[in-house]
């Protein structure tokens, strides 16, 4: 399979390197890795045995300005990151897992490579005070056109969704967009730290 980015690393290797941050490394977020457990759409744990909390360097500045505009606009409200650094072995089982389904054009064809596989894309929600996740319309990896950000207006119309979820989405999506992320128009939690065909000319994957 041919891999076009400028370099590439095993995941094994990341700790120490100077490219990546462990999540422990940055204050004021809650971590509950989803593909790190079977609560995910596959139904299995595909990080363990590896460590996958972790981001490049520059992402996780730019999470550290998104946790410091929440901690502004709401002080009893946190970052819960669902996903971070998501291995290319990873992303090559999860397209396997949707082969034969209608939910491929949720997931980077590997070959092309996720962002996740960079360090530079991130999928979370708000959680509050009591750490309860803020009501979204769906639940994480929900592939339905209720969890599409460029469907909300008709949803809202169609009583699919209600204001508040609709709000609880805006407010997350000006965290992180303020912070200099990107959303997509398919999942509400997955931003994207920088244009994508850059981050893949330029940044390590790793595998």
């Amino acid at each position: 399979m041919t891999i076009p980015s400028a370099s590439t690393l095993p995941c094994e290797a990341i700790d120490g390197h100077a490219a990546f941050r462990h999540l422990s490394s940055i204050e004021g977020i809650a971590v509950e890795l989803r593909y790190a457990t079977t609560d995910n759409f596959v139904g299995r744990d595909l990080y363990n045995p590896l460590d996958c909390a972790w981001l490049h360097r520059d992402a996780a500045a730019a999470l550290e300005q998104a946790v410091a505009w929440l901690a502004r606009q709401r002080p009893a409200y946190r970052l819960l990151i669902l996903d971070a650094l998501r291995p290319q072995r990873v992303q090559e089982q999860l397209w396997e897992a949707l082969q034969g389904t209608d939910l491929l054009g949720y997931i980077a064809e590997p070959v092309r490579g996720s962002i996740h596989s960079f360090g530079m894309a991130l999928d979370l929600t708000i959680i509050d005070e009591a750490g309860r996740e803020l009501d979204m319309g769906t639940a994480f990896d929900d592939l339905s056109e209720r969890s599409q950000p460029a469907l909300e207006t008709v949803m809202l119309e169609l009583g699919e969704l209600t204001l508040a979820q609709c709000d609880n989405r805006h407010l997350l999506r000006n965290a992180m967009l303020l912070a200099g992320f990107y959303g997509i128009n398919s999942e509400w939690w997955h931003f994207d730290c920088g244009d994508r065909q850059h981050v893949r000319r330029t940044y390590t994957r790793v595998l």
